[in-house]
């Protein structure tokens, strides 16, 4: 079988290259070429060329090259027929076949295809007009997915009926074998074609070039049916660990941002799109596997995760940072608040999806952080379980520089000298031991107001606004901010120098070692660390309040205190637990505040 040459031609002077490549990789204009990152091996820096006068790609890099057949054959891992047919569909041209037509595969998967088509219809009136589907429709309304929501993304419902979608294609003329294939029906004990769905809200589930292959279909409140999920099986058309939900209607938004949400759920992604967001997909009832990132590579390197990605354990986390290596993408994870899903605040808080994936935290950082977040730090043996816990964590990856850059963090946080979880780092033991015995040479405090006191040094703007006196315990560091406070007056003057000039012994030794220490740490987590611990140490001292103002002022703290592990809301709460602390200082005359 062949494609007739004048055919090709046609197909091939109809579609532009540029369009067709910027489907799946994301271009920029360069002199007379279009650069970007090439899909077919990993790389940094873009070398994938491709030209519009000469409708050519070409890659210096692997060296892959050819026309948009070519690219269509490679990218898509099709035969050239296939590729001819998949650009003609797109430009609307009718081939003509030499051979006397389509091989029998290729006639197979359209007639599939075409079922598929007429049941996502069938379905979709059936929601719309039918009186039966009224409790689908309410359901919908509530969750914020009826009107144009259940138009746009094609939402059907199955009736609670036997065989009426059996019936219906059977009278279109579609097979009872077709109808088998696609998981649309099946044979009963009475040897009689039964509708698989039954009384479900539906979601037709599409490829990314928008061929309908598969449904999921949901319970209405109330039934009894114990499965408030049903998926169509795998079929010749329907491979789950290859299809992504949503991607069809997402892919140009993915390749504008160079950056893919991955749900759970359908209506996980219909709450993104709804909520202006239209970049999230999701896998169809099954685990991101490695074929799902490979797909995702082609249209962007950075890939946020909007669910529990922690829950599968340690198994899981190797496979991602398999998959960071190996194909150059870039995996994080979404936080979002009061542990709603991205369908539910769709409803409620549409901002807070934007803001949870533009404060979407790389996946170790976010590992690490639910190990250290919230775990008590009152004695030594508390500071090293919660260090051990981060580090069998961070062991897990398996970039050295990584390793330590996270062990340096925990070891601010929790308040242990840098080099110890350092060299576990390094050594990456499976079950790091951290000895009390060295928890006794540098406490939580201290620990974290030397590296406030050497970022004041390295990067003043970023950490100055957000520390007072009350916030260092210890006395040399205390006198240290105080030197550098006093300092930071002087007009024109060097800031460690002008602190030295005025220091004793104590504090120019610990200034000296700041100024030269290396630290790679977030300032404002290090300040916020700082104040919940201050904030903390003041409330633990405050007891047998009696005011009603107080205890109430008291309680709020205690509130404040929480929203610290929230991003959204920590520099807020920051702001006024400085407040709080500065309002009950123990210190009469501090005159230490450096806020602007």
């Amino acid at each position: 079988m062949a494609i007739i040459e004048e055919d090709i031609e046609r197909v091939r002077a109809a579609v532009s290259i540029v369009d067709v490549v910027q489907q799946y990789v994301a271009l920029r204009k360069t002199g007379r070429n279009w650069v970007g990152l090439c899909p077919f091996h990993a790389e940094k820096s873009g070398s994938f060329n491709v030209r519009e006068e000469t409708a050519r790609y070409k890659c210096f890099g692997c060296q892959a090259g050819g026309d948009v057949f070519k690219f269509i054959q490679e990218i898509e891992h099709v035969d050239f027929v296939a590729a001819v047919e998949k650009l003609a569909a797109r430009a609307g041209i009718t081939l003509t076949y030499s051979s006397g037509g389509e091989n029998q595969d290729r006639q197979r998967r359209k007639k599939l295809i075409a079922a598929m088509e007429t049941a996502v219809e069938w379905y979709h009136q059936r929601l719309l007009t039918s009186s039966d589907a009224r409790p689908a429709r309410d359901y919908l309304r509530e969750r914020g997915l009826a009107g144009d929501v259940a138009r746009q993304f094609r939402l059907g419902y199955a009736p609670d009926d036997w065989d009426l979608l059996s019936r219906h294609l059977r009278d279109q003329g579609v097979p009872a074998d077709i109808l088998h294939d696609v998981g649309l029906s099946f044979t009963n004990k009475s040897g009689r074609l039964q509708d698989s769905f039954r009384a479900r809200v539906m979601f037709p589930i599409f490829t990314d070039t928008g061929e309908p292959v598969a449904f999921g279909g949901r319970i209405l409140p109330g039934s009894s049916d114990p499965a408030k999920y049903k998926n169509s099986p795998e079929t010749k058309i329907y491979f789950k660990s290859k299809t992504l939900y949503g991607l069809n209607w997402a892919k140009n938004d993915v390749v504008k941002v160079d950056q893919v949400i991955v749900c759970e759920g359908y209506t996980d992604v219909i709450g993104f799109h709804r909520s202006g967001v239209t970049r999230a997909v999701a896998t169809c009832g099954t685990a991101l596997t490695e074929e799902h990132v490979r797909i995702l590579k082609r249209f962007a390197s950075r890939v946020v995760l909007a669910f529990d990605a922690d829950a599968a354990g340690q198994g899981a986390a190797e496979k991602f940072y398999e998959w960071e290596k190996k194909y150059q993408v870039q995996v994080a994870v979404a936080r979002f608040p009061d542990g709603k899903d991205p369908g539910d605040l769709a409803n409620s808080d549409p901002e807070a999806l934007a803001k949870a994936v533009d404060d979407a935290m790389p996946f170790l950082g976010f590992r690490v952080n639910r190990v250290v977040t919230g775990k008590p730090l009152r004695s030594p043996e508390d500071r090293a379980r919660v260090a051990e816990q981060a580090m069998t964590v961070i062991n897990e990856h398996p970039d050295v520089n990584v390793r330590k850059l996270y062990a340096g963090e925990v070891a601010t946080r929790v308040g242990l000298p840098v080099a110890d979880l350092s060299r576990m780092a390094e050594k990456r033991g499976q079950r790091p031991e951290v000895r009390v015995a060295s928890t006794r040479e540098v406490g939580v405090a201290e620990n974290a107001e030397f590296v406030a006191v050497t970022l004041l040094l390295q990067s003043w703007d970023d950490i100055a606004p957000w520390l007072i006196e009350d916030l260092f315990a210890s006395e040399v560091p205390r006198r240290a901010f105080l030197a550098l406070a006093a300092a930071s007056q002087v007009e024109g003057a060097n800031l460690l120098n002008a602190a030295l000039a005025a220091a004793d012994p104590e504090v120019c030794e610990l200034l000296e070692r700041a100024a030269v220490a290396d630290v790679d740490v977030n300032a404002m987590s290090v300040a916020f660390d700082l104040i919940g611990v201050a904030v903390r140490r003041v409330l633990a001292r405050r007891t047998g309040i009696t005011d009603p103002e107080e205890i109430r002022a008291d309680r709020e703290a205690r509130v404040r205190l929480e929203e610290l592990d929230d991003s959204r809301l920590a520099p807020v709460a920051s702001e006024a637990l400085l407040m709080w602390l500065a309002e009950r200082s123990t210190r009469a005359g501090g005159g230490g505040d450096i806020r602007d």
